[in-house]
């Protein structure tokens, strides 16, 4: 028998016991109220809600009277993300916003409202310019513990938010950390030695095309036959795209034999997306090129960070490589400072890796929890 239909959830605290209770969310909450704020009222010395800065952007000041409170519940009531739910915010309501004010624990009403902002944004909203409808606190139901239990569980879920935002601000401050070491670590253009380099390295850097340093090879040995995808089996399969990993297969044939000792860089033909690969691989698309140093003397770490510095947007749709980027001059310094800035940024990668596990299995965590402990 599925508890949860009886009001149960599958998990929960220590000492509760008995059925959760649906209400309408217009029960559980003292008042609701839109935000007033406009552009105009800008000074002053109120913090102004708007969504920018609730999805992170800089706080800006307004001449308007604090209207929310950090345990109030925030909805986006008009706009394309019309549903959006926030909450832990102090000071005046931005005009496309609305505050409620809950009875109980705002951390709670917080959690139950954002698991369920997918179906929000499917059900409770206008169909033509996104608008919350106007009685959703009359027809949105939720279901509720006592309030001691409503506490225990908003409490909890506020400490999993602040560890899952401190992951995230890490991951944020390591990504930044190495996208100014990048600016710093290769010469600007028209120079020839860095701004930062590693101690005993004095020669400047030497000018050379893309097609001197990189060989390429066709993709055609290495596509993937079948697109039956499983995390059981053990290849992955690759796109230079964002996605990178589209999958995994199980075909023994025609895997390129990239490892730690022996790398390669794929990119997008068409796109001139690229990534560093060091484990063995199959490909997607006939789209891309796979390219391997030309000599003993490049670190191939090394080269990728230089192939990613370069700034092109392509303008048609026609293949880069070989007619573009091969033409291309570079800066590269010695083999043995090659070498040293390769494997630092290496040692940087495999860091921001860690904390994007770390963040990624707290947020799986956290959406596993949030199935179980609520009805």
């Amino acid at each position: 028998m599925d508890n949860k239909k009886n009001g149960i959830p599958k998990l929960r605290f220590p000492g509760f016991t008995g059925a959760w209770e649906q209400r309408k969310l217009g029960e559980v909450i003292v008042s609701e109220h839109k935000g007033k704020v406009k552009s105009s009222m800008k000074g002053g010395n109120t913090n102004y809600l708007e969504t920018n800065y609730l999805n992170g952007g800089t706080a800006q000041k307004v001449d308007a009277i604090a209207d929310v409170s950090k345990d109030d519940v925030l909805i986006l009531w008009d706009g394309s993300k019309a549903g959006t739910i926030y909450h832990g915010f102090e000071g005046a309501l931005g005009s496309t916003l609305k505050a409620y004010v809950p009875k109980y624990s705002g951390d709670f009403l917080y959690q139950i409202l954002k698991k369920n902002q997918d179906k929000i944004y499917q059900s409770y909203r206008t169909p033509n310019i996104p608008h919350v409808i106007k009685n959703f606190t009359e027809n949105f139901n939720v279901s509720i513990p006592t309030i001691i239990e409503q506490q225990e569980i908003g409490d909890f879920f506020k400490q999993l938010d602040s560890l899952i935002t401190l992951h995230q601000r890490k991951l944020e401050h390591l990504q930044e950390q190495k996208k100014g070491l990048l600016q710093k670590m290769f010469p600007k253009n028209g120079e020839t030695v860095p701004e930062v380099r590693f101690p005993g390295f004095t020669d400047a850097w030497e000018q050379r095309k893309l097609g001197e340093v990189l060989s390429y090879e066709q993709p055609g040995p290495y596509i993937v036959n079948s697109d039956n995808y499983d995390n059981k089996f053990n290849v992955p399969v690759l796109t230079a795209g964002k996605s990178f990993i589209l999958g995994f297969t199980n075909e023994v044939k025609g895997i390129k034999k990239a490892s730690e000792s022996d790398p390669v860089i794929i990119f997008d033909d068409f796109t001139t997306g690229s990534h560093y690969v060091d484990f063995p691989f199959k490909v997607k698309s006939s789209a891309l090129k796979i390219l391997s140093k030309t000599n003993e003397k490049i670190d191939t770490k090394f080269i990728y960070e230089v192939l990613s510095k370069i700034n092109y947007v392509p303008q048609s749709h026609e293949r880069h490589w070989i007619s573009q980027f091969s033409k291309f001059n570079v800066m590269i310094p010695t083999s043995q400072e090659q070498e040293k800035v390769g494997n630092f940024l290496k040692q940087l990668d495999h860091l921001i890796a860690l904390h994007q596990r770390k963040l990624e299995h707290l947020e799986l965590m956290k959406k596993g929890l949030l199935q179980q402990m609520f009805v």
